[in-house]
């Protein structure tokens, strides 16, 4: 029932209109005329009545009739709803002053309006209306009739005035009692409104007008049961909306009740304002279901409530979450729990729902923000808690789990009481690991001594100190890591790591390294034949063939070697070459030869190739076999114009046909080596043999001519040269790191061409690579790389593409990288440059090279993990730029099972996108959770995963999860504008769709 209109037909209003006098005489034609309008209006022939009214006052002499033509010609147009109607009545007022007709003209045109339901223009006239002339049976009607019209234009105050006038009315008094009632009602004075509905006896207002509001009433005051009973008996006979009203009063009085099985089947059946229901009605029903126990019912209409801002909403998030965790969907709870959480309008509540969001946090991820920061709030907002140390350990534990292990570090310096010394001794071991797969080797080093001082834990103290040698290894610190893997090899716990099994390995190197060969064999032999990674086996085989060779073991290292070109490894034609160079050291010319062209033809794509010819040329040469040889190295010099041994080789051509006594051509070859190597040793070598040459020509002035046009070395500074590079050297060699430098630096000034200039810039480029000062080592690894005859330029060519990709400038990078790619003979230098190129040309959205290069890494055998991972996610990545996501499915899953670091974390949204589009959205939601809670540290990645869960909650149909994801990313990652962005959008449109359902929802936010 509308509670602001009201059904008027049990009142009539009975016009009286004042008749003629009975006249005995005829009627003149000017009576005939009036009597006859007046006939006419009484039938409500209004148009016609006017007409006539209006002759008969324009005709008419006699002022009386004159007067009540223009009262019923104003009347007429009042009824008529014709424009000026107003204007007419007044104008009727102001001619006739003196009127009979003036007061009743006012209630006339009053109760008109009134009838017709046109309260405020009824008011109007009542108001002109003389009280005092008025009868008695009239001045109730009046009263009734003003008090009802100021209630039908929504003025209380005045209406109950007029109201109160007539509650002793047999006529009007049930009336006006049960509009007094209604507007205490709607003014929320129930106590004012049940006693004056108590008094109406009459049973026509009773059964028609109070039964609704009585049960609502009822239901307002608390008197659950009687609202129930009361609603109930109503039902049967209430329109389609009371029905709706009804099943909400007895739902919720049961609800109120506690009797919650009663109140669900009504609380169901309630239609909601307009269609809509309200966040209140979703908590009612949700709470009950929530109470019956049947928690996927409960959560469907707790998770509608989006936008609550009361102690409904709280109360309502808070039972969601504890539906949720009922339901085993941790995920959904740490939502609802964070929400309840920051609500104050229930302070146990709120405190409660901020605990289980830190317990959460903790134990599934949070990836809105940091999970230490989670416990650490609870802790500053409840200091004295009783849950304080279980959540202190948390908080160490969190920094852990989330790999943070910088922020856990931090937290026990001020905080010691937290945690153990074994506690600090784990994070900082894991903060130390963490940095040396960054590649900070250095700070890497200070986490593992802070972790060595607090060794209460002997397997991490043990792991501390291989990773810790693996540190100084990688920064060239050869003999401190010697003397850490020694260390750790004699501590008894090292067995029980991982570690123990790569310590031969590690210990072969650094042996190795420091040309220490003999006791590199005894290490390396226990890697060649021990259960040890493929890739391992095979490269410290590699090392035991090499220190052998060093060491001239030649029978050993052959053996070794022939092993290692049967095996599948990445240096198979590095063993092939070095088979045939331990055949030639062992005197079997014939079978380094047989060896050296089978190599030749069965390695095209070797980067030995210009080795073996250069050897193969060499030894042909050496055989006799002159003619061959000569040949040989003019196929280097044609094939390998750029090599090192192309100088090597045009010089060896000289000697050959000078020691054959063909003096020109020798010459000519001499000339040539100075000419296209000029400043190299051969150049050097070239210029002594031509000046034999030319002795033993006779032409000896020619050859100081020739001298002359040469500047890049000073003979008789040779001697010089060589013992000032030989003084600089010895400090390099004995580790005196400054002194070296210095050194080497005066050398280069004092010897700007001199004859070991390459060598001393490859040394101090090495020596402050080994400091970290990297931006002064590059100039001096630039210079060596570009000398590309130098027995130094891939080394140094390898580091100044190391230290741009570093840098990450892979537009000057990609340059070296080529060359690196086109000339390195050893396998991981190559690939080090494919991977290098395939980021670069990444960075420069060249996605046809980034594939062709990510293909060309997987294309090698036996690759760390961690390089496939990147060649994986570069095929993944260019095929989302050029929308082949099937192939960026394929390639991101392959990362998935190998990838760690951000590279997983990228795997992992893709993963859920994948499966978000193709429908299967809780699988999704899994995978999202699987990023925010293990790859929490690389937020970008977790902002757009939550974008792509509350996509999935809403499919879901779990409108409260979307909603709450949304506004959380925006609260959460400013820094990221695009995936804010993103929630927005997606927030307007999930607003709008359920403003439509709800109506407590505000399209356009709160």
């Amino acid at each position: 029932m509308n509670r602001t209109t009201t059904i008027f037909l049990l009142f009539s209003t009975v016009f009286s209109f004042l008749g003629l006098s009975q006249q005995t005489q005829l009627y003149t034609h000017e009576q005939k005329q009036f009597q006859d309008a007046l006939a006419l209006y009484n039938k409500q022939q209004y148009q016609a009545a006017q007409v006539l009214f209006e002759s008969v006052g324009k005709s008419t002499t006699d002022q009386e009739t004159k007067a009540n033509s223009a009262y019923y010609v104003a009347n007429a147009a009042v009824r008529l709803n014709q424009r000026g109607a107003d204007k007419l009545m007044e104008d009727f007022v102001e001619n006739y002053p003196t009127s009979t007709k003036r007061n009743s003209a006012f209630m006339d045109v009053a109760d008109y309006y009134f009838e017709t339901g046109k309260y405020p223009y009824a008011l109007k006239w009542y108001k002109k209306v003389d009280q005092a002339a008025m009868a008695k049976n009239d001045r109730e009607r009046f009263h009734f009739n003003m008090g009802y019209s100021y209630y039908a234009s929504n003025r209380p105050k005045a209406a109950e005035q007029y109201l109160n006038k007539v509650v002793n009315s047999a006529k009007y008094g049930a009336q006006a009692k049960y509009y007094l009632g209604y507007i205490a009602y709607e003014q929320d004075d129930y106590e004012g409104a049940n006693e004056r509905f108590d008094e109406i006896s009459d049973p026509t207002v009773l059964e028609e007008k109070l039964a609704y509001y009585q049960a609502d009433l009822n239901f307002k005051l608390g008197n659950f049961e009687k609202a129930i009973a009361m609603a109930k008996k109503e039902l049967p006979k209430a329109n389609r909306k009371e029905v709706s009203e009804l099943n909400k009063i007895i739902g919720e009085s049961y609800f109120n009740l506690e009797q919650y099985g009663e109140a669900i089947p009504y609380l169901e059946k309630y239609k909601g304002n307009r269609g809509r229901w309200s966040n209140t009605d979703f908590y009612l029903l949700g709470y009950s279901h929530y109470k019956m126990g049947d928690y996927e019912a409960a959560v469907g209409q707790f998770n509608r409530i989006i936008d609550g801002s009361n102690s409904v909403a709280q109360n309502a998030y808070y039972h969601l979450a504890e539906c949720y965790l009922k339901l085993d969907k941790k995920s959904e709870a740490l939502n609802a729990f964070r929400n309840a959480s920051e609500m104050t309008f229930n302070t146990d509540i709120e405190r409660d729902a901020l605990l289980n969001y830190a317990r959460l946090s903790y134990e599934i991820g949070n990836g809105y923000e940091p999970v230490p920061a989670v416990i650490s709030g609870y802790l500053e907002k409840y200091p004295n808690d009783a849950n304080q140390a279980e959540l202190q350990a948390l908080l160490v534990d969190s920094y852990i789990s989330s790999k943070n292990f910088e922020g856990a570090m931090v937290l026990l310096e001020k905080n010691s009481s937290y945690a153990s010394k074994e506690t600090l001794q784990k994070v900082a071991y894991f903060s130390g690991v963490t940095k040396f797969v960054d590649g900070d080797y250095e700070l890497a080093l200070e986490r593992f001594s802070t972790s060595l001082k607090n060794a209460e834990n002997a397997i991490y103290r043990a792991k501390a100190q291989f990773w810790q040698a693996e540190a100084n290894y990688r920064l060239n610190r050869f003999d401190d890591a010697l003397l850490g893997f020694s260390t750790f090899e004699n501590n008894g716990s090292a067995p029980n790591t991982e570690e123990f099994k790569r310590l031969p390995y590690n210990l072969g190197y650094a042996h190795f390294k420091l040309k220490q060969y003999a006791k590199a064999i005894v290490y390396f032999k226990m890697v060649s034949g021990a259960d040890v990674a493929m890739l391992e086996t095979v490269d410290g085989l590699m090392r035991l063939a090499d220190s052998y060779f060093v060491t001239s073991n030649y029978r050993d290292a052959l053996a070794a070697y022939e092993r290692g070109a049967n095996l599948q490894g990445p240096e198979q034609d590095y063993a092939a070459f070095q088979t045939a160079m331990c055949q030639g050291f062992l005197g079997n010319t014939a079978s380094k030869i047989r060896d050296l062209e089978a190599f030749v033809a069965e390695h095209p794509k070797s980067a030995l190739r210009d080795d073996s010819l250069f050897e193969l040329a060499n030894t042909y040469v050496k055989d006799g076999q002159e003619e061959k040889g000569l040949s040989t190295y003019d196929r280097l010099l044609r094939d390998f114009p750029n090599s090192k041994f192309a100088s090597q080789g045009m010089l060896r051509q000289g000697l050959v046909h000078y020691n054959a006594g063909r003096n020109e051509e020798a010459l000519k070859k001499m000339k040539r080596v100075v000419a296209d190597y000029p400043k190299s040793q051969e150049a050097v070598q070239a210029v002594a043999t031509a000046k034999l040459v030319y002795v033993d020509l006779g032409r000896v002035s020619e050859y100081a001519e020739w001298t002359k046009t040469l500047d890049f070395v000073d003979v008789s500074d040779a001697e010089l040269d060589n013992a000032s590079f030989e003084a600089a050297d010895r400090k390099y060699q004995q580790g005196k790191t400054d002194v070296a430098i210095k050194a080497f630096e005066n050398y280069l000034k004092d010897f700007p061409n001199g004859l070991n200039t390459n060598q001393v810039r490859f040394s101090l480029a090495q020596l402050y690579f080994s400091q970290g000062q990297k931006e002064r080592a590059l100039p001096f690894y630039t210079a060596v790389a570009d000398n590309a005859t130098s027995e130094y330029s891939e080394q140094a060519l390898t580091r100044v593409c190391e230290i741009y990709v570093g840098k990450e400038e892979y537009g000057k990078a990609i340059p070296f990288l080529e060359r690196l790619e086109a000339t390195a003979e050893i396998e991981q230098n190559r690939t080090f440059a494919q991977s290098n190129l395939m980021k670069g040309y990444y960075q420069r959205k060249n996605y046809q090279k980034t594939i062709s290069y990510a293909e060309k890494v997987l294309a090698v055998k036996s690759i760390d993990d961690r390089i496939k991972g990147d060649a994986q996610i570069m095929i993944a990545r260019s095929a989302i730029e050029t929308g082949n996501e099937a192939i960026a499915e394929e390639a991101f899953a392959e990362v998935r099972k190998i990838a760690t670091g951000e590279a997983a974390a990228e795997a992992w949204y893709y993963d859920a996108y994948f499966k978000n589009k193709n429908g299967d959205f809780a699988a999704s939601n899994v995978s999202v959770q699987k990023l925010v809670k293990d790859f929490a540290s690389y937020k970008e990645w977790g902002g757009k995963g939550l974008v792509l869960m509350a996509k999935n909650f809403y499919k879901l149909d779990d409108a409260f999860q979307a909603t709450y994801i949304l506004e959380s990313v925006q609260e959460n990652f400013a820094e990221y504008p695009e995936i804010v962005a993103e929630a927005k959008g997606e927030l307007a449109i999930i607003r709008t769709r359920q403003a439509q359902l709800n109506s407590s929802v505000n399209p356009n936010g709160n």
